[in-house]
């Protein structure tokens, strides 16, 4: 059975090709079950999360329901899941520690009206200038991440309330159990991809676990899941500017690592499915969750990298998929709850090992020894600040290394060539190669000999562009020390966008039709004292 375009249009995301795969009744049925997967995966690190920000496991759940619903519905990726995540939860723990959790969910509705003015003014699209490094770092470090959170679930907490490995038989069964869901998950494609793999695992282990009656911890013992429907409620804090004082930074935070956090995200899903666009569209889709989740006692969220990876290996590709793992949440919260806290958390954390062996860009490792020093530089600068840091300062990081790496090497290119001018009799041509801007500025003031060059001299931008007021000082300061000798600069082969900036700063004496192609060249002349001197 096949469906109607617009709906497998709607269901699949506009991001698709046109070439995307039809939707059928066996796409449904593996969106479905995969959405089980990924919502008893949900569970246990909703609840986690939730003592992560000191809140009651109930807050994460919500969350998780509601922005994993509302993002499926109107996000621009199908196949993204989103929930509470840990790189919020540890931003919020200070505030809920200071002020109290209503506080919190005051904080939540900023948030998302934050990202909603972010993806209504297009904003989402500057995703693009993350570079490759940075997001493999981010994959690599990410992955690390949810590795490590795991081995949370290796610890006991005694009767003095000190924390502790465990040991004996119950290190060796969860270390077993934790293998044969492994085991299972890898073997499972093999035989059949009807079922999701991280399903039959989980299924299979707690089978186990009941029938042999092993003593290892499950989910009901992390806490009780069980819980009525959400409730509308405004955030009980004053309404006032001290409220909103305390409230914004935290917003602010939060806002921009949930966007980054769920930007990289899609673009990592993206291209796993072959999807494009849909930037802007997500935020809105995250920030219309958060405000709405603020309303109804959640923590927020954002885009979850690892139950995404869960999704799109299960073979969950359009939205029924992420609308059915929240309304399974939903389900065990309000009537399942006693079944799946009978699930052992070895089966989870054998799922989520399988995920970051999945999640982690192998490949990288000998990409480190192909690419420029500077590349693999920032790709090990990147997982270290994501494992030690968090997610936003690690892109930002790479991000400005990335930029300062690439000003560095575009600076280097300024160089010049001199000839006699053709049009003019006894003139010097000067002919710029390379951008000019601020990380070049300082090398094309040496370019020129001032003494030594004629009375009238003409730099010719023909194979340069002026970039910004450094270019345009660097232009000034030139002119200005040959006027101090006696002669005249003249410029030449200015681009439409040069023409355009030097004109705006009011720096050229001439304003004539200077052909951008170069069909005619036109001279200008330079006015000096138009942005004062460089000293």
């Amino acid at each position: 059975m096949i469906f109607p375009g617009k709906l497998t249009h709607y269901l699949y995301g506009s991001g698709f090709s046109d070439t995307h795969p039809q939707l059928t009744a066996r796409q449904i049925n593996i969106d479905i079950l995969s959405g089980l997967t990924v919502a008893l995966a949900l569970v246990p690190e909703a609840v986690a999360f939730s003592f992560v920000a000191g809140v009651e496991p109930l807050v994460g759940l919500y969350a998780a329901f509601f922005v994993g619903l509302i993002t499926a519905l109107i996000g621009g990726r199908p196949g993204m899941i989103s929930g509470a995540t840990g790189a919020l939860a540890v931003v919020m723990v200070s505030l809920v520690s200071q002020h109290g959790v209503e506080y919190l969910f005051a904080t939540v509705v900023l948030m998302g009206l934050m990202q909603m003015a972010v993806g209504l003014l297009r904003w989402g699209k500057f995703i693009r200038m993350v570079p490759h490094p940075v997001m493999l770092g981010f994959v690599n470090g990410l992955a690390i991440v949810i590795g490590v959170a795991q081995l949370e679930q290796f610890k006991t907490t005694s009767s003095t309330g000190e924390q502790g490995w465990i040991g004996g038989v119950e290190l060796t069964l969860t270390l077993a159990l934790v293998a044969v869901t492994m085991l299972i998950i890898w073997l499972m494609p093999k035989l059949t991809r009807v079922i999701p793999a991280p399903l039959v695992a989980i299924g299979a282990v707690t089978l186990i676990v009941l029938g042999f009656d092993l003593d290892v911890t499950r989910v009901g013992d992390l806490a009780s899941l069980s819980g009525g429907l959400p409730q509308f409620s405004i955030p009980m804090v004053p309404f006032s500017l001290e409220t909103l004082v305390i409230i914004l930074p935290y917003a602010l935070i939060l806002s921009a690592i949930g966007l980054i956090e769920s930007l990289l995200t899609l673009n990592l899903v993206g291209d796993m499915t072959e999807q494009r666009g849909g930037a802007s569209q997500e935020c809105v889709a995250q920030g219309f969750a958060n405000l709405v989740t603020g309303f109804f006692s959640g923590m927020g969220g954002c885009a979850m990298i690892g139950q995404s990876m869960i999704n799109v290996k299960s073979g969950g590709r359009t939205r029924i998929a992420g609308v059915a793992a929240a309304l399974f949440l939903l389900a065990i919260i309000l009537v399942a709850s006693a079944w799946i806290e009978l699930i052992p958390v070895a089966a989870l954390v054998g799922v989520m090992f399988m995920v970051v062996i999945g999640t982690f860009a192998w490949n990288s490792l000998k990409t480190l020894f192909r690419v420029p020093v500077s590349d693999a530089l920032v790709i090990i600068v990147v997982t270290i600040v994501t494992v030690m840091a968090d997610l936003a300062i690690a892109v930002i990081v790479g991000v400005i290394m990335s930029a300062l790496v690439y000003a560095w090497n575009a600076a280097k290119q300024i160089g010049s060539s001199t000839r006699p001018s053709v049009r003019e009799k006894g003139a010097l041509v000067y002919d710029i190669r390379g951008p000019l801007f601020f990380g070049s500025a300082a090398s094309f003031r040496e370019l020129f000999h001032i003494q030594d060059d004629p009375e009238v001299i003409v730099i010719d931008f023909a194979g340069s562009r002026v970039v910004d007021q450094s270019a345009l000082q660097a232009i000034e300061d030139v002119a200005q020390k040959y006027n101090e000798a006696g002669k005249v600069v003249k410029l030449r082969h200015l681009s439409r966008n040069c023409h355009k900036l030097l004109s705006r700063s009011g720096q050229l004496i001439i304003d004539s039709d200077d052909d951008p192609d170069y069909d005619l060249a036109v001279d200008y002349g330079v006015q000096l004292g138009v942005l004062g001197s460089a000293d």
